[in-house]
């Protein structure tokens, strides 16, 4: 449980519960730099997330 309110944490993957929290997401992805950006910078993005076979 999360230490500030009542709701449960998150699970990873879920959708914004209410509209506070979509707005401080979209305040987070307006800060996030493109592929381009960070290839100008001698950066590079997160490796590709991929499902392993079973």
């Amino acid at each position: 449980m999360s230490s500030k309110s009542n709701e449960a944490e998150p699970l990873n993957g879920s959708m914004a519960s209410n509209m506070e929290e979509v707005i401080k997401l979209g305040k987070q992805m307006e800060k996030l730099r493109s592929s381009g950006e960070l290839k100008n910078h001698n950066r590079t993005s997160d490796p590709a997330q991929y499902e392993e076979d079973s």
